[in-house]
């Protein structure tokens, strides 16, 4: 067994000494004339050695392929230095299958294109595009992908191609395997093959005549054993991610086909999949949900036969050690936290109809059958979207309740395997019986009931030789109880690294063997992920293990799932925010190992990757399952580097908001009466003076100054409006500003508002808490809430702003003063359940299109601008490649590149579009999508005021 470090094979003497291994300077020079983008600094070796499985191996060197050439270019450098090569998209898997200490082709960044075809009854897609952006597509035409994997936001197509994904409701009839029409592969020869081409069988023959007679020969050799196609058939009827895909043998006779099928499921050990075109399916909109509670497991999983046959689309398991975690949550229903629950278990069921017609018939005839298995109270199925979630937070929660409350230092693991249904009962109460027997704590068991198929948590620790030594001796156990009743140690994960050692245990020796021909068959070097998937070391499944040292809050809680990375505005520039903090681990490494050469080099290059590219938009949360903010990491961070003088200078700012911020919008309107290139020059040279970090970069796509803000007085008002800053020192792209046009709304629909009586010289704090200018926000935090209890009354009215990321700072703002009696509510949200009812209708524009913002999103206000969005146009059109345009505040000026690259998709969509009207609703957030699009974006609420003010 061995634990990783970042680099062996390093020892270099002197002050040069470093634990990171060396990269040969010819594979880099080779790497680079094979493919455009090719990083080797160590926090680009290191940010993509970790993924979400508990393995750590460090590669020489990432590349970044632009198309399936430049693919084959770099496979045939890696086979001419003898380098082996892996493929990482996602890095969502949870085997070990993403990691290499060779050469890491990232698939992702360059491979996102998706087509929609014969009206979503199929899609062509990219390897890099995640399944939530394929069925986001998909969506307008009523369809999906088949495989429904839980990781749906960040897991890519090729990820889920190369572990044969399923999900909750797919089984094994609509999984990958099922649904792929065909694919695009590059062979390790170079080879390029559209199998989806009429004469591809030819076409493969022609080009790899030794590896067609094989297939030929093996699918014979397969289907002439009794024992092999009853073994195939027996494993495969179940959900079976275990080795190669050797059913394809029995489902297929040409080799282009029993190709295709065998990649499915290969992990990425025969070919790059460079695209894959899917079959789709229905989206059932009739949808009712609900949770049973049985007094123990036998009786849950004995009412399986009778729930399967009634219907439902999902049966999902929770063991007792589930609700016990479960009921912690505040969120938990009233049911489940009412529940003493001592050996009990619960089935969460969701029926997926085309119809209510069809729901309500199915739904009738299941709470009859639901009176017969002896459940633990009533029993109901609900449509309400609400209960529906709530439900579902049960079962999705769970991961989020032990991985995030997992003692520091220890490792998640999330484990799964499968079982004849009619097994699953004893699998189950013996599988408990093993986390007793090794003593582990609070591991769950949950699961895909209906397939037969659970999941189960283990907290381990892989810094200490006893514990170790356990995880060794629990696995070994859990192998012989699986394969005992019949089942498979992989249902959805795939292989990879963790179950290498035992694939020849599941299928014994004749199979096994032919597992390894095709191997041999299909990548003759080895060049394509060796040690994933088939492995002879039978301690690789212990070996190259990933510690996470203890580093700091937001650092520790983090699985590594990379379930963040697709919502991070600079993904593609920089850093995401797994990257930000496994470079935190990899720093800690470094300084905990004397090793003074690597730290020096991290501690450079995290500056600008990690900290000054950050956007601290949040939206990382929004997608975590442990809910970190990584921009509350990066803003401590900032505020640690921040010197005294800049507190001081910045609290000064503070205290006289009103006169820097008039300044602020003097400057821009004087910048705008000169030639562009006068102010564009001076901060150029301002910048190179004084640092990107402080000096913002003027570009003529800047507005001119706005105005001071309003105070109002009201006798009777409804709400206190607190009008952003950012209208003050940037002027509106045309008319007279939100502002103006919020106000007018009001007005008309008879809605009184006041303000502050300091209005002008209040702020959200946005700007020095974002920046970590901890005295400054301190200052300005203190006025805010003085100004605000005496506007609201002590909280009797509620507060009103007209920028999305201001209200999100006044909330933050106020429950850090421990003020939540004083509610804030965002503009667009108060017209939408305030004014628009009582506007008139106006003549609406042809098209709109809409730039929801991080904050809109992490408020929750978006439904409430399409609605206001939909009052002003026939048309919506929110992109799908809508996301944090990265400006923040002034983070767009200080590194135009991070808006450059987090608007390029975004952008680059709307460019088809052709909109009539372009909107958002914070201002600076309109600015950078102004600059991305050349067009001209503005308030929802100037839009809505423009076609009702007839």
């Amino acid at each position: 067994m061995r634990i990783a470090s970042p680099g062996e094979g390093s020892r270099a003497h002197g002050d040069s000494a470093t634990t990171l291994a060396p990269v040969p300077p010819e594979l880099v020079a080779a790497l680079a004339e094979a493919c455009g983008t090719v990083a080797a600094r160590a926090s680009d070796r290191l940010s993509s050695a970790h993924d979400a499985s508990h393995y750590l191996l460090t590669p020489l060197a990432v590349v970044a392929p632009n198309g399936a050439g430049e693919v084959a270019a770099v496979l045939a450098v890696a086979a001419r230095e003898r380098v082996p090569v892996t493929f990482r998209s996602g890095g969502t898997s949870l085997s070990g299958q993403a990691g290499t200490a060779g050469v890491l082709i990232d698939t992702r960044r360059n491979f996102r294109r998706i087509e929609v075809l014969d009206s979503g009854e199929r899609v062509r897609t990219g390897p890099g595009a995640t399944v939530r952006s394929v069925n986001a597509r998909l969506a307008r035409y009523g369809r999906k992908l088949g495989p429904d994997p839980a990781s749906e936001i960040a897991c890519t197509i090729g990820g889920v191609i190369a572990n044969n994904s399923s999900g909750m409701a797919c089984g094994i009839t609509a999984n990958t395997y099922r649904t792929l029409e065909s694919a695009v592969l590059v062979l390790p020869s170079g080879t390029l093959l559209d199998t989806g081409a009429i004469d591809a069988d030819q076409r493969l023959q022609a080009a790899e005549p030794d590896l067609y007679a094989g297939l030929e020969r093996l699918r014979d050799r397969v289907r002439a054993d009794p024992v092999s196609v009853a073994t195939i058939r027996r494993l495969y009827s179940i959900k079976n991610t275990m080795g190669y895909g050797l059913n394809s043998f029995l489902d297929h006779d040409p080799p282009v086909r029993i190709l295709e099928h065998l990649v499915v499921g290969s992990e990425g050990t025969l070919a790059f999949v460079a695209e894959a075109t899917f079959r789709t399916v229905p989206v059932r909109s009739a949808v009712a949900t609900g949770l049973l509670f049985f007094p123990d497991l036998a009786a849950a999983t004995k009412a399986l036969p009778s729930l399967v046959a009634a219907g439902f689309a999902t049966i999902e398991l929770l063991d007792a050690a589930s609700l016990r975690v479960a009921q912690r949550d505040p969120d938990a229903t009233e049911e489940l936290r009412g529940l003493s629950v001592e050996d009990h278990a619960a089935l969460l069921v969701e029926f997926q109809e085309d119809s209510q017609e069809a729901l309500r018939a199915k739904a009738e005839r299941a709470l009859e059958l639901f009176a017969g298995l002896g459940l633990i109270g009533p029993a109901d199925l609900s449509t309400d979207p609400v209960r529906r979630a709530q439900l579902w937070h049960i079962r999705k929660g769970l991961y989020t309740a032990v991985a995030g409350n997992r003692p520091s230092g220890t490792t998640a693991l999330l484990e799964d395997i499968a079982v004849p249904v009619e097994r699953l009962y004893d699998t189950c109460s013996q599988l408990i019986r093993l986390f007793e027997l090794h003593g582990y704590e609070e591991s769950v068991i949950f699961g895909h009931a209906k397939d037969g198929n659970i999941h189960f948590m283990l907290n381990e620790r892989f810094d200490r030789p006893d514990e170790l030594a356990r995880y060794e001796a629990f696995t070994e156990d859990m192998v012989a109880l699986v394969l005992a009743h019949g089942g498979t140690l992989k249902a959805e994960h795939g292989t990879g690294r963790i179950m290498a050692p035992f694939v020849r245990r599941q299928y014994g020796d004749e199979l096994y063997a032919v597992m390894r021909e095709v191997k041999a068959l299909v990548d003759p070097g080895g060049l394509l992920s060796p040690g994933v998937l088939l492995n002879e070391d039978p301690d690789a499944h212990v070996s190259d293990l990933k510690t996470t040292p203890t580093v700091e809050e937001e650092v520790d809680r983090c699985v590594e799932c990379g379930y963040c990375e697709p919502v991070c505005p600079s993904r593609d520039l920089t850093t995401t925010p797994r990257e930000r903090i496994v470079l935190r681990r990899e720093i800690a490494r470094a300084r905990a190992a004397g090793d003074v050469v690597l730290l020096r080099e991290l501690q450079q290059q995290y500056e600008y990757d990690a900290v000054e590219t950050c956007a601290v938009d949040g939206m990382c949360q929004t997608a975590c399952p442990v809910l970190i903010n990584t921009g509350d990491l990066v803003r401590r961070l900032r505020a640690d580097d921040t010197s005294r003088a800049e507190q001081a200078g910045w609290k000064t700012v503070a205290k006289h908001w009103d006169a820097t911020s008039r300044i602020g919008g003097i400057a821009l309107s004087v910048a705008k009466s000169v030639p562009g290139a006068l102010p564009a020059f001076a901060t150029t040279i301002g910048r190179a003076l004084l640092g990107d970090e402080t000096v913002p970069q003027y570009s003529g796509t800047l507005p001119g100054g706005g105005q001071r803000r309003k105070r109002l007085d009201a006798q009777a008002p409804e709400a206190v409006y607190f009008s952003s800053c950012t209208t003050t020192m940037f002027g509106p792209e045309s008319g007279a500003g939100v502002s103006e046009s919020f106000l007018r709304l009001c007005e008309r629909a008879g809605v009184e508002l006041a303000t502050p009586d300091d209005i002008p010289s209040l702020c959200c704090g946005t700007p020095w808490k974002s920046k970590g200018l901890t005295e400054g926000y301190a200052e300005m935090k203190g006025r805010v809430v003085a100004s605000l209890r005496r506007a609201t009354l002590d909280g009797a009215l509620p507060v009103v702003s007209d920028a999305s990321s201001c209200t999100e700072g006044l909330h933050i703002l106020l429950k850090a003063a421990g003020e939540p009696a004083i509610r804030v509510i965002d503009a667009v949200a108060f017209v939408d359940e305030m004014v628009l009812p009582r506007l008139p209708a106006g003549e609406k524009v042809r098209s709109l299109a809409l730039h929801p913002t991080c904050s809109s999103t992490r408020l929750g206000v978006n439904p409430a601008l399409s609605r206001v969005a939909a009052a002003a146009a026939d048309e919506v059109i929110v992109p799908d490649d809508w996301g944090c345009c990265a400006f923040a505040g002034d983070r767009g000026m200080l590194h135009p590149e991070l808006t450059a690259s987090a608007t390029a998709p975004e952008s680059r969509e709307l460019d088809e579009v052709g909109a009539s009207a372009y909107a958002s609703l914070n201002r600076t957030c309109e600015l950078g999508m102004t600059r991305a699009t050349g067009q001209p974006y503005r308030h929802v609420l100037e839009v809505l005021d423009d076609v009702t003010s007839i």
